[in-house]
């Protein structure tokens, strides 16, 4: 049977991770603030920059020239912007995959424990409903597993389309 003590270390994990996976996502948070912050500050360093260098041509030829050269640098420097995104949020998701599957051991775990005290304890000529309580657990454990498996393919196979993605633009 479940005791005060159980009850309050199931309790304690569960808070634990829940701040932990809000830790995590908080440092993803700031990460992208982060990389927002320093690719506002390149873009106006640039600009800066570009415009200087326009007050001090000559030629109508530099100018393009320098058009150019800054056109040229705007596709390489949004592919990497998007693969830094692409990084915080591949690890912000795995960080919640991580808690989502700890979180269903931690259930899938009491709710076996509750059902074996409770089998344990069932009166005499409660086989047959005790046996079909085992075999719907076992069913619904069966269909939470593959759901579970199949976000996660799911999961990974866009990871890996956007990677393939960016990785083609680059």
């Amino acid at each position: 049977m479940l005791n005060f003590d159980t009850i309050t270390a199931t309790q304690k994990s569960a808070v634990t991770g829940f701040f932990d996976l809000s830790n995590a996502l908080f440092d993803g948070m700031q990460s992208l603030t982060q990389l927002n912050l320093q690719a506002a500050k390149a873009t106006l360093q640039e600009a800066a920059d570009s415009s200087l260098a326009a007050t001090s041509l000559k030629d109508p030829k530099e100018l393009i020239a320098l058009q150019t050269r800054v056109l040229k640098a705007a596709p390489e420097k949004a592919a990497s912007y998007l693969r830094h995104v692409q990084s915080i949020a591949t690890t912000s998701s795995t960080e919640v995959r991580q808690y989502l599957e700890d979180v269903s051991a931690d259930a899938k775990t009491g709710f076996n424990s509750l059902v074996a005290s409770a089998t344990q304890n069932a009166p005499a000529g409660t086989e047959q409903a005790v046996a079909l309580l085992q075999s719907a657990l076992t069913n619904a454990t069966g269909a939470i597993e593959t759901a579970q498996k199949a976000a996660k393919q799911a999961t990974d196979k866009a990871v890996q389309a956007i990677s393939a993605h960016l990785e083609a633009k680059a």
